[in-house]
C-alpha cells in the first residue's frame, strides 16, 4: 500500500475510533432518582427506586393499596401525587397511567376517586386484572409516566 494511502488509511480510522466514543459517551443518560426520603434514593432490598426522571419524563413506579375502594383507591394517587411532587408537578403532567388490580369490577365502580385526581385531564390507560401482585395482601397498583414542561 502506498504511504499517502496508507496515512490516509490511518486517519479515517482513527476518526472512526474518536467519532465511536463520541457517540458512546453522548449516549449515556442522566438519571435523577427520589424515594419515599430515603438518602440512597432507591430500595436496594427489592431492588428499585420510586421516581427516576430521564430529560423531562418522570418513570413512576406503582403505589399500591390492600383494598379496592374509594380510601384505598385514594390512597394510591395520593401516594402517586407525592412521587409527582417530588419534581414539582402534578396530575395534569401525567400522559400514561397503567393499572393493576385482583378486582376489576370494583375498580370499575369506584373510578370516580381516581377521576378526580385527574379533573378532567385524563392520560392514556392501561388497565389490567392480575392474579397477584407483588406483596401478597395487594389488590390494586398503579405506575405513572409523567412530562416535566419545557426541560
Amino acid at each position: 500500500m502506498p504511504k499517502q494511502v496508507h496515512v490516509k488509511y490511518l486517519a479515517l480510522v482513527s476518526f472512526l475510533v474518536i467519532s465511536t466514543t463520541s457517540l458512546a459517551q453522548q449516549n449515556d443518560i442522566i438519571k435523577e432518582k427520589w424515594h419515599w426520603g430515603n438518602k440512597l434514593k432507591q430500595d436496594t432490598a427489592a431492588g428499585y427506586v420510586q421516581v427516576v426522571k430521564v430529560d423531562n419524563v418522570l418513570y413512576i413506579s406503582g403505589a399500591v393499596s390492600t383494598e379496592v375502594t374509594p380510601e384505598g383507591i385514594t390512597q394510591v394517587y395520593r401516594a402517586l401525587e407525592q412521587s409527582l411532587q417530588s419534581f414539582g408537578v402534578g396530575f395534569q403532567n401525567v400522559v400514561k397511567e397503567n393499572l393493576y388490580t385482583t378486582d376489576m369490577e370494583a375498580m370499575k365502580k369506584y373510578n370516580n376517586a381516581r377521576k378526580a385526581f385527574y379533573k378532567k385531564d385524563f392520560p392514556a390507560a392501561t388497565w389490567i386484572q392480575v392474579q397477584r401482585l407483588y406483596m401478597p395482601d395487594a389488590k390494586l397498583e398503579v405506575e405513572l409516566v409523567a412530562h416535566l414542561p419545557g426541560r
